[in-house]
């Protein structure tokens, strides 16, 4: 069983930098690929990036560039800095497990409880 809790998210004025925290259980976190998903109001889930043992970190189009994800396995947390925020960057952000290496949601077995992420222009 993997619980993970997310911190950091808050309001911020577009441009600003924000830097997004999950804390996991478990003594198995470097096993699993960790991934940072966001929903906006009334939009779909959509994937924001992801690190793994096999592919390293990835980005989605929308945040490469702004964004870093890293892990530190001491501490069993893995963050998500944005910069350059922008207004449509506005949504809630989830923190997700997955056995497997992927961008998509529903291979992630474990998700946290979300971080609200609210950029104002």
């Amino acid at each position: 069983q993997v619980q993970l809790v997310e911190s950091g998210g808050g309001p911020v004025q577009a441009g600003g930098s924000l830097r997004l925290s999950c804390a996991s259980s478990g003594r198995t976190f470097s096993s699993y690929a960790m991934g940072w998903f966001r929903q906006a109001p009334g939009k779909e889930r959509e994937f924001v990036a992801s690190e793994s043992w096999i592919g390293g970190p990835r980005y989605a189009d929308s945040v490469k560039g702004r964004c870093t994800i890293s892990r530190a396995k001491a501490k069993n947390t893995v963050y998500l800095q944005i910069n350059s925020l922008k207004p449509e960057d506005t949504a809630v952000y989830y923190c997700a497990a997955s056995r497997s290496d992927t961008r998509e949601g529903p291979t992630y077995g474990y998700w946290g409880q979300g971080t609200q992420v609210t950029v104002s222009s």
